[in-house]
């Protein structure tokens, strides 16, 4: 635990980087990610899916468990572009940044390319699928494809992206508690 609120809630005054935070549906990125960013004297963050939601007339949400394609394909790809702009944008004017998004699979080469010639480092939330049904009840009727969509991507995720970046399973910890070792090993 934290020895007092002020030491927990430090500002790391540090040279600008970009941290990508993935994890499976519900794994906690938009919440670590938006406390890590509060944690830097110039942070950014920039969720993912804040920018697909920008798509106001059009717009392709990935429908069932697999590989997408077509526009979905291509509107995950887009938003994973911008993201990286976004990103490299607010870098090079010396803010640490921190993505977040579902890389896995293919999205790990194209995060690679958008990102290609900055440092970055990438942080995967490994929490078990069993923790996140509990935590966002995607078991109970009113999203009945959720804990499909979150069992397919969690054998995703290890399948395609072992040994790559810092792996954290968040099944146990508070928030805080993630960001504080996320801060010790990055």
């Amino acid at each position: 635990m934290h020895r007092n609120i002020a030491e927990a809630q430090a500002v790391v005054p540090d040279q600008p980087r970009i941290i990508v935070v993935t994890g499976i549906m519900a794994a906690g990125k938009s919440t670590i990610a938006h406390l890590l960013a509060q944690r830097f004297a110039r942070g950014v963050h920039i969720e993912a899916d804040v920018l697909q939601r920008m798509i106001v007339s059009g717009g392709v949400w990935v429908g069932e468990p697999g590989e997408p394609a077509g526009e979905a394909a291509q509107q995950l790809r887009l938003r994973l572009k911008h993201m990286c702009l976004l990103g490299r944008s607010f870098f090079e004017a010396g803010y640490t940044v921190v993505l977040d998004d579902i890389i896995i699979g293919d999205r790990w080469q194209h995060l690679q390319e958008e990102l290609h010639g900055l440092p970055f480092s990438l942080v995967v939330l490994a929490p078990r699928v069993d923790v996140v049904a509990q935590h966002r009840d995607l078991s109970r009727a009113k999203d009945p494809q959720g804990y499909a969509w979150a069992t397919y991507l969690d054998h995703e995720l290890r399948a395609t992206m072992s040994g790559i970046g810092l792996w954290i399973d968040t099944s146990e910890q508070t928030p805080d508690e993630t960001v504080e070792q996320l801060l010790r090993n990055l």
